[in-house]
């Protein structure tokens, strides 16, 4: 319609049939006046059926590792397992110790024992014998101990005290105490006690001023556990070997 529609004059040499292809002896004859205008497009084709797949090709290089993503979410805790047997752990260290607790009540009073045995003393034996090694001693008191300084005989477990001159009683039963205490000849009287717990039991006496005489006394005597026996003196006595203080246990009680 749009051919029709222009006035064109058309002048052609046909000699032959024209080319399919446009590239024949026509088209190249009248390369000017055979020319019109563009013609509208037409209109698509139908696509095409589906060639077939080619074939498979080489496999690609390996890639580099992707860097780490991020932590992802913590899961849900897993049931709890069975119970393993592992080694026993070490010992911890020792705790702050505890506050003291109050004090309990006071329980029932127990049931009084019976009667203890006695200690057997039938074998044992004391003895000793005491001697003077001073010059002299002077008292003007009838209460004055007479001290001692040195042990002829001293048996074991028999408690005698030099400095003090007393005999303490560790096996009671029955004792034999003598004394022999010397006068210094100058001194005009020399009184000797010997005493049971501060109580006298006997005593000797020496007034003769003109030479040394010995004062000499003994006692059979009863005595207990803890008691006491000793010397006191009035006057002015001799010491060296010349005054001496014995007893012994004549038989336990």
């Amino acid at each position: 319609a749009l051919l029709l529609g222009n006035s064109v004059n058309l002048r052609a040499s046909v000699t032959g049939p024209v080319p399919s292809d446009g590239d024949g002896p026509a088209s190249q004859a009248c390369p000017m006046c055979c020319q019109g205008s563009a013609a509208i497009p037409g209109i698509p084709g139908l696509p095409g059926s589906l060639g077939q797949p080619g074939s498979k090709g080489e496999p690609g290089q390996k890639g580099d590792i992707g860097s780490i993503g991020p932590m992802g979410e913590r899961g849900a805790a897993g049931p709890q397992g069975d119970e393993g047997i592992g080694q026993p752990g070490k010992i911890g260290p020792r705790g702050v110790p505890g506050v003291v607790g109050p004090t309990g009540e006071t329980g029932v009073k127990g049931q009084k024992g019976e009667p203890g045995e006695a200690p057997d003393d039938s074998n044992q034996r004391v003895a000793f014998t005491v001697v003077r090694t001073s010059s002299s001693d002077t008292s003007t008191s009838h209460d004055t101990r007479l001290p001692f300084q040195a042990t002829e005989t001293l048996l074991p477990g028999t408690s005698f005290d030099l400095e003090t001159g007393t005999f303490t009683c560790g096996v009671p039963g029955t004792y034999v105490f003598m004394f022999s205490v010397c006068k210094y000849s100058p001194s005009s009287a020399l009184y000797v006690y010997l005493r049971k717990n501060g109580d006298a039991v006997v005593s000797g006496r020496s007034s003769d001023s003109s030479h040394n005489e010995q004062v000499s006394g003994s006692a059979v005597v009863v005595l207990q556990r803890g008691d006491t026996m000793y010397l006191t003196m009035h006057g002015r006595a001799v010491g060296g070997s010349w005054t001496s203080f014995s007893g012994f246990l004549l038989y336990p009680e």
